[in-house]
């Protein structure tokens, strides 16, 4: 439950961001925001899917 929490703050905070950036006229900064926002939660996912895998291996002894 905490990851979503994290992911869906990161993802309110990358809008905020980049809504705030387009109004004072920085449209390539805003982009680069939203996609550092998204890397970031890609990242997390990726480490999630890590553990999963690494877990599955534990308990099938892989």
């Amino acid at each position: 439950m905490e990851i979503i929490f994290k992911i869906a703050g990161i993802g309110i905070l990358t809008a905020i961001l980049g809504q705030v950036l387009k109004q004072s006229g920085k449209d390539e900064i805003a982009t680069l925001t939203t996609l550092a926002g998204l890397i970031i939660v890609l990242l997390m996912v990726l480490d999630l899917i890590g553990n999963l895998f690494s877990s599955i291996r534990t308990m099938f002894n892989f």
